[in-house]
């Protein structure tokens, strides 16, 4: 494994990481069976988010590199090419653990080059994974956005986060908190072939409905949705249906996206379980990693459609925050690490 790119010796952004501090280990327990943890000391955890980027947010934090919720579409499967690891199954088995995320986060928070932005997580990698069950590096880092009163938003598969549920009632009463949980169809068969590490759908629509009752507001990212897999009017509503009756507050579509590492992971894929479909996306993804726009624009449609039918409003803003934190010099901002957008 090359560590180079992400170790002292580098500059710029990309030095995270000192390789002296690389411990690695294995569990044999049922739930790691097959994955390899790397340990590392971060040297930043807050990082921004590319100028280009669509995402409404500047900031994000991310713990951990590679996810075993093995997604086949995952569009971060790219930056695991950047520790010479095969953006396939490599991402899925082998996982970096930021060890340090809650006290560097506590420390860069509270630095008065810090404004007070908008922190996203789960944005690359979801911060609620299995890993997180052996780490727990979430309770430590929202209980330093609570402190701080700095508004967040997480989204994720993992029903892992209703353990952190206490902590997040009390961060809402400070802050903004926004949570969003990734449905992008109730279909079993579907979802046991290419999103096999995760929480079933209905464990993960069982976590909104846990989640609306204690009053934190959560909406549903319907995402992706799959072309030719998860589209027909049939599937459709039955997700958003069940999304519904799962109390979310809203429901935003995404049509799956093709990046570079991802599209080689999910065409291998395509091609062993659907191979009568391989032509059908190549023709959809021709022109790059987005569906065209015709179809993005349907999808949507059809969605904003059946979310009316079934009474899914759009979600309230939270709370202003509660707690001033001084303002950030004209022109700075912390160091950190530039990070892939969600979209």
């Amino acid at each position: 494994m090359r560590w180079d790119n992400l170790t002292e010796g580098a500059t710029g952004p990309a030095a995270l990481f000192g390789a002296d501090a690389v411990v690695t280990r294995t569990f044999d327990t049922p739930e790691f069976r097959g994955i390899t943890f790397h340990e590392v000391r971060a040297r930043s955890i807050v990082n921004r988010v590319p100028g280009a980027s669509r995402m409404p947010f500047e900031w994000t934090v991310n713990p951990y590199r590679g996810c075993s919720h093995a997604c086949v579409y995952c569009f971060a499967r790219k930056t695991h090419s950047y520790l010479d690891l095969d953006t396939g199954l490599g991402f899925d088995s082998q996982i970096v653990v930021k060890t340090n995320a809650p006290e560097l986060l506590r420390r860069e928070l509270g630095s008065p080059r810090w404004s007070g932005a908008h922190i996203a997580m789960g944005t690359n990698v979801d911060c609620y994974q299995r890993a997180e069950g052996r780490y727990r590096l979430m309770p430590g880092i929202i209980e330093a956005l609570r402190d701080h009163a700095n508004p967040f938003s997480i989204l994720t598969k993992g029903t892992l986060i209703l353990r952190d549920l206490p902590l997040l009632r009390e961060a809402a009463e400070v802050t903004e908190v926004g949570i969003s949980v990734s449905v992008g169809f109730t279909d079993t068969p579907l979802w046991r072939t290419v999103e096999p590490g995760t929480p079933s759908p209905a464990a993960r629509l069982g976590a909104v409905r846990a989640l609306t009752d204690a009053g934190i507001e959560c909406g549903v990212l319907m995402a992706p949705v799959i072309p030719f897999l998860g589209d027909s009017p049939e599937q459709l509503r039955a997700t958003v249906r069940a999304v519904a009756e799962s109390g979310a507050t809203s429901v935003t579509p995404l049509v799956l996206h093709l990046r570079p590492g991802a599209r080689e992971w999910f065409t291998a894929w395509l091609g062993a379980h659907h191979p009568h479909l391989v032509p059908r996306y190549e023709r959809m993804y021709a022109g790059g990693s987005y569906a065209p726009t015709w179809y993005q624009r349907r999808i949507t449609r059809q969605v904003h459609e059946l979310a009316a039918e079934f009474g899914i409003g759009p979600s309230r803003r939270g709370a202003a925050r509660a707690v001033v934190t001084p303002e950030r010099p004209a022109g700075a901002a912390p160091a950190a690490a530039t990070q892939l957008s969600l979209l």
